[in-house]
């Protein structure tokens, strides 16, 4: 099965991202992809509340969704939309990031919102309080495919292991970890964390990346790591894009997930304990 990671460099204009990212999907479908999949914040990168307020909009009214879907549906392709910052009812008035499967048909298989936050204070250059703007999800997602059981994560929930394994436990052979990743930590943990929730699951991990400085309208310009990856059942890294935005393809054989999990039966051999 061929995948395709879009790395994006988004703005904190929806309409122009999108311009960019439907273009960047018509181009994985002429490179022979039937699984597409974009970053985090796809629709918009930005650090500015009330700018978000004024071009967020609600699911059923959002833009990129409705393209995604409508071009899933002509070509015929799955889609992972990595998350799209949206407007929720909630009284405080919080966005969620949320992540969505569209199938084939362009209809949505599943729909995640990320449920860790990424509230930290990295050093005096960058602090994050993301559940200022963000509200968190609390429901673990799998998506059922043509290709296999998908668990859906997003960015910060890969320093979470205990979802992982719940979403293994629940028949995922694959893990996607969409991502806006810091620089910073993106140059300590980016790969080590991704090659150990493949390691751990025995799953294929897929994790398409924003990158770069990113253009804002208001307000500071967010900067993010860049190298989408995809690593395989073993933990060797398939695909490292590096920092350049575009399209990335490779066949993702899955297979390999029985042949990793035959071979290290960890989940096999787990056993209950004790304590501390």
């Amino acid at each position: 099965m061929k995948a395709a990671l879009l790395q994006l460099n988004a703005s904190d204009d929806p309409t122009a991202n999108l311009t960019v990212t439907t273009a960047m999907v018509r181009q994985a479908v002429d490179m022979g992809a039937e699984f597409v999949l974009t970053p985090e914040v796809t629709n918009c990168v930005s650090l500015n509340r009330a700018h978000q307020k004024k071009v967020l909009r609600h699911e059923d009214d959002d833009e990129t969704l409705a393209a995604l879907r409508a071009l899933g549906s002509e070509h015929g392709i799955y889609v992972l939309i990595g998350s799209l910052a949206l407007k929720t009812e909630d009284a405080d008035g919080r966005f969620a990031n949320r992540s969505f499967l569209i199938g084939p048909d362009g209809e949505v298989i599943a729909r995640y919102d990320k449920i860790h936050m990424f509230d930290v204070e990295i050093d005096n250059r960058e602090t994050f309080r993301e559940s200022a703007g963000y509200r968190p999800g609390s429901q673990a997602v799998i998506a059922h495919t043509a290709f296999g059981p998908i668990g859906m994560a997003v960015c910060y929930d890969m320093r979470f292991p205990r979802l992982a394994d719940a979403l293994v436990s629940a028949g995922a052979q694959v893990l996607t970890y969409p991502a806006a990743f810091s620089p910073v930590t993106g140059a300590a943990h980016w790969h080590s964390l991704l090659r150990a929730r493949a390691i751990e699951a025995g799953a294929w991990v897929i994790a398409p990346a924003q990158t770069g400085t990113h253009p804002s309208q208001t307000g500071t310009e967010r900067q993010t790591y860049g190298h989408s990856l995809v690593v395989d059942p073993w933990g060797d890294v398939s695909l490292d894009a590096g920092e350049a935005p575009g399209v990335y393809v490779l066949d993702l054989h899955m297979e390999k997930v029985a042949d990793a999990r035959r071979r290290i039966p960890a989940r096999d051999n787990a056993r209950p304990f004790d304590g501390p």
